[in-house]
């Protein structure tokens, strides 16, 4: 209940500053000094609300993200049981996967979303960006692995515990489980919470 009524606490607290302002007694106070004052409180009263505003920003961003964890167990579980699948480029279905074929196969099965079939264009996807230190699974990761640095090449579905999911290639066995360090580490480039953009009606498949 508090939330609906703290867009209110900003207008409340300008309205009173400016009261105690204006009743402020004149015959007391010099006009310069009048004025300073009337200046400050103003600019306490819009400090305050610019402060209101941001908390507000900052509490809807930290909420918005990541809603949905069953939508990531449910991915992530599903994209377990395909380990072993042989890679394939091109591929979209069981048959055989290339990397951004198995992730949109999986986002496309278990949470009812249409992610754009190549790295290049997935990347480009509008969900909030995430660092390495605050990475969740199901999170998107992006690599630059053909050697063209910051070009995005391959990309995974987060895990946890430094883990992530992916269709590697051909000769390293389709879809497996790697760390994300040493090699994926420096050719990561960034990754992004896909799954904010999930419908909100979506519930996971059982």
């Amino acid at each position: 209940m508090l939330n609906r009524f703290a867009p209110l606490v900003p207008l409340a607290l300008v309205t009173l500053l400016f009261g105690c302002a204006a009743h402020s007694p004149v015959s007391q106070q010099a006009p310069s000094q009048q004025v300073q004052n009337s200046t400050t409180a103003q600019s306490s009263a819009l400090y305050q609300e610019e402060l209101a505003t941001e908390k507000e920003l900052a509490d809807f961003a930290s909420s918005k993200p990541y809603q949905m964890p069953v939508l990531a167990d449910s991915i992530l579980e599903r994209g377990m049981s395909l380990i072993g699948t042989r890679y394939r480029f091109g591929g979209t279905s069981e048959a055989g996967f290339d990397c951004s074929g198995f992730i949109g196969y999986l986002f496309r099965e278990e949470a009812g979303m249409n992610l754009p079939r190549s790295t290049r264009e997935m990347i480009n996807v509008d969900a909030p960006l995430v660092s390495r230190s605050k990475l969740q699974p199901g999170d998107l990761l992006f690599f630059a692995t053909n050697g063209r640095r910051g070009r995005v090449s391959h990309a995974g579905i987060y895990l946890g515990d430094n883990q992530f999911i992916h269709s590697s290639s051909r000769r390293s066995g389709g879809v497996r489980i790697d760390n994300l360090d040493g090699y994926w580490s420096k050719t990561f480039i960034e990754a992004k919470r896909a799954l904010a953009m999930a419908p909100t009606t979506v519930t996971a498949r059982k």
